[in-house]
């Protein structure tokens, strides 16, 4: 029930959402491109395995260097996906990976939105950098059989009381 809840929510925000983009767009007209990310939407996957890295902005972006160096050192067969929710975090990815990395938006935490980012991509990894934690893309993950990794995360105590209320067996368990 708490993850129904939640998506209800999400799919409220939604208008709101493509209001911020708008306005946000006014200062950083990156925030008017790649709309369609955002909500599932890509162009045509290849079809070599893919490791997925979730690094939202730029501190993620940057700690996931060392990250994205080590996969490709020990999985050269595999792509690498890392995906943003800002366009200074994919700006950033573009330049310490250039075209090494593939790089998106992750949609907004919908439970279709996600199940279309997983079904386009089939990651067989996703790592999250940090504590970007988006209850419908880590219920569509663990649907669709892809093992999730939480790295390089720090906990405030304010923070850890907050995700305590929302114990994970609750929240993954319920469907939306």
């Amino acid at each position: 029930m708490p993850r129904f809840l939640y998506s209800l929510v999400v799919f409220a925000l939604l208008p709101w959402a493509l209001l911020h983009l708008l306005w946000r767009a006014r200062r950083q007209p990156q925030y008017l491109r790649h709309w369609n990310e955002r909500f599932g939407f890509f162009g045509k996957p290849a079809n070599a395995p893919l490791i997925w890295i979730h690094a939202v902005s730029v501190g993620e972006t940057r700690a996931a260097q060392p990250l994205v160096a080590a996969l490709r050192r020990h999985y050269p067969g595999h792509r690498i996906l890392v995906s943003h929710m800002t366009p200074t975090g994919r700006q950033t990815s573009e330049d310490l990976f250039g075209d090494d990395v593939e790089r998106c938006y992750l949609p907004y935490d919908t439970p279709c939105c996600a199940r279309r980012f997983l079904r386009h991509f089939r990651p067989q990894l996703g790592i999250i950098m940090e504590t970007e934690l988006w209850p419908n893309s880590i219920a569509a993950s663990r649907d669709a059989g892809v093992p999730l990794l939480l790295v390089n995360a720090r906990l405030s105590e304010k923070s850890a009381r907050r995700y305590a209320r929302w114990p994970a067996s609750r929240m993954m368990r319920s469907r939306a």
